[in-house]
């Protein structure tokens, strides 16, 4: 978001943007980012489940990103010390706290977006 003010002749003008929604929008406008999070959605799945959902992104670019979004704090990674291992993925509650904001970009993608 921009700030606003209003200039001499009393019209509104535009200044710098809000840092936080710069930082917001570098973490989630990177390539990826915003499948990887939208898959999630539904709950907690393991990392071939995600990469079978996005077909497209190696599993090398995969790994990368959800390690990005657990240092964000948008993600989790739950190790369960079976045999074999288990590792799921969860959105945390600031993760789960973009799903209205993935619902209005799929309601304008699907009005725009041809």
């Amino acid at each position: 978001m921009q700030k606003k003010v209003k200039n001499l002749e009393g019209q509104p003008q535009l200044t710098k943007m809000c840092p936080r929604f710069e930082t917001a929008f570098s973490c989630l406008g990177k390539r990826w980012n915003g499948l990887i999070i939208q898959s999630m959605m539904s709950g907690p799945k393991r990392f071939k489940d995600i990469s079978n959902l996005i077909p497209t992104m190696s599993d090398k670019m995969l790994s990368e990103r959800m390690k990005d979004l657990e240092n964000e704090g948008i993600l989790t990674r739950h190790v369960y010390p079976e045999t074999p291992v288990r590792i799921e993925y969860e959105l945390t509650t600031k993760g789960r706290a973009l799903q209205p904001v993935m619902e209005q970009i799929q309601f304008w993608a699907e009005e725009w977006i041809r």
